[in-house]
């Protein structure tokens, strides 16, 4: 079901949370409170404005806490063991970037390392420094630019796209060796799901959870400053 942005002026100073503005055509609209399911959308461009996202926010600091723990573990145990003959050898992602890196590829390790470690990790921990004051009604320092950098981060987040390949190699490498799964390569997949979780929750959306807790202690600020 959609429901179109209305657009609006308050009046007052400190109805400036609610507005909204379309990030392809920059109209301004005024908050309105959607149903479950409904979303909102610029009537200038189509655009999509918001969508009814309480419950996600709500589970939103769970999700953060459950991917950086499936991320620890993902990257302290093998995703594989590979039995050749009686040689068992394993590996963990860690290892596979300083294998490229010792096989004279660094440009593809440089790459492996950021869209499956440095980035990933950089969006939770940035959604963690931002969430944990915010459960306690608090706005945490640095508030516009954390969002900015999780919308620049997320784009290069590749963990699926990563699995996609481990799986692939696994197939090949089985009709070669006994090829054993690793406890990492199943945390790989919770993880997967949980960020696909994480990433149906635009981080915009966190001003209008913020501002109007803190009305009276923070100048208000329109939310495409934090696009």
């Amino acid at each position: 079901m959609t429901q179109h942005g209305h657009p609006g002026t308050p009046h007052a100073p400190q109805d400036l949370h609610r507005l909204v503005a379309c990030e392809y055509c920059d109209a301004l609209y005024e908050r309105t409170t959607l149903a479950l399911g409904e979303r909102a959308v610029c009537l200038r461009c189509g655009g999509a404005l918001y969508r009814e996202s309480s419950r996600a926010y709500h589970r939103l600091l769970p999700l953060v806490v459950t991917a950086l723990i499936l991320f620890l573990i993902s990257n302290l145990y093998p995703i594989v063991e590979m039995d050749l003959k009686g040689v068992r050898t394993e590996t963990t992602l860690w290892g596979a970037v300083m294998a490229l890196h010792a096989d004279h590829m660094t440009l593809v390790a440089m790459l492996v390392f950021g869209t499956t470690i440095l980035f990933p990790l950089s969006e939770m921990l940035m959604m963690c420094y931002l969430l944990v004051p915010m459960a306690q009604h608090r706005m945490p320092p640095g508030f516009d630019r954390i969002v900015r950098g999780i919308r620049q981060t997320r784009p290069w987040g590749m963990i699926e796209v990563f699995m996609i390949g481990v799986l692939v190699t696994v197939v090949k490498l089985s009709t070669m060796a006994q090829v054993i799964p690793g406890v990492a390569l199943w945390s790989f997949g919770a993880l997967v799901v949980v960020l696909a979780a994480m990433l149906a929750f635009d981080p915009r959306e966190l001003w209008h959870y913020l501002e109007p807790a803190g009305a009276d202690e923070v100048p208000p600020r329109k939310p495409q400053d934090a696009a």
